[in-house]
């Protein structure tokens, strides 16, 4: 059995190459700051369960290109540029935050952007619909995915310092990389159509699940990106306060510790993407009830 926990040099090629798709998997199904709120957001986002499969595909096949390389790069002994580590992940939060933003951005069209989760009455019900709002381009998910890759924690360097190096020859480099992707991928399609199913059950006309839909994907990007981008500059200032984790025990790579990238995930999936979720399709099931049938606010 491969050791998914603590595989050491010097494992038999064959092996290297199992290790490589199941860590991918469980990378893809465990909560990760890489993965999740980029692939949450355009999953839901696409409201339809076979669009949020693909919008999970799309965003994988980049990341997957990205892990082939940086794989081959290990395999050539560039590996010595990813034992900086952590202050590498900062940048990348920097970078993927600003994409975040700017794609949040690009959704949502409408003069008012605030982050708006607290309970309001239905006097001022009127602020949760945001205004117009527009589905992102098929090819966002490819550039997050690819930016996104870059990103350091345990399965990287296991991939860059342990598998790659135990390949035969430099024509095998980028194998451990690309069946890690691939792992994540078959997860992360999973999640994407699970996302888009949730977006599509919510209850309410077409129009108005459209809406909710756009909305969620574009505030989660966007608040998002502003929690990446705070977690780059924390952690490029302050390391050794952004390097603290709480261990868990729990012997499975991206739960074994708290720290900064939990949080992340928790913040933006969770506190910003499933809230919102919550808030719009309550706003709009309200509409509905105060409309007639036939006419939904715009």
């Amino acid at each position: 059995m491969p050791n998914l926990w603590d595989p050491h040099s010097g494992i038999i090629w064959t092996t290297a190459l199992v290790t490589a798709f199941l860590l991918g998997m469980i990378h893809g199904v465990t909560p990760d700051e890489h993965t999740w709120p980029i692939t949450f957001s355009y999953a839901i986002g696409s409201y339809s369960t076979r669009k949020g499969m693909v919008a999970g595909l799309t965003f994988s096949a980049a990341f997957t290109l990205q892990r082939a390389i940086a794989s081959e790069l290990a395999y050539l002994a560039f590996d010595k540029w990813f034992t900086l580590g952590s202050k590498v992940d900062y940048v990348v939060y920097l970078i993927v935050g600003v994409a975040m933003f700017w794609a949040g951005r690009y959704i949502f069209q409408g003069k008012h952007w605030h982050l708006s989760l607290r309970k309001k009455s239905r006097a001022a019900s009127k602020s949760a619909d945001p205004g117009i709002t527009r589905a992102p381009k098929p090819w966002m998910p490819l550039v997050h995915g690819f930016i996104a890759g870059w990103g350091f924690g345990a399965f990287a360097i296991i991939i860059y310092t342990i598998l790659a190096p135990s390949m035969p020859s430099a024509l095998w480099g980028w194998v451990p990389g690309a069946l890690f992707g691939l792992g994540t991928t078959v997860m992360q399609a999973m999640a994407g159509a699970l996302f888009g199913w949730i977006s599509q059950r919510l209850g309410l006309p077409p129009e108005a699940t459209e809406k909710v839909a756009l909305v969620t994907a574009s505030r989660t990007l966007t608040w998002g990106g502003v929690a990446f981008v705070a977690g780059g500059v924390f952690g490029l200032a302050l390391p050794q306060l952004a390097n603290l984790t709480i261990n868990t025990g729990i012997r499975v790579h991206n739960l074994h510790q708290i720290g900064i990238a939990f949080v992340l995930v928790v913040v933006t999936v969770m506190g910003i993407g499933l809230t919102t979720l919550v808030q719009q399709t309550r706003y709009w099931s309200r509409q509905q009830k105060a409309s007639p049938p036939s006419v939904m606010p715009h």
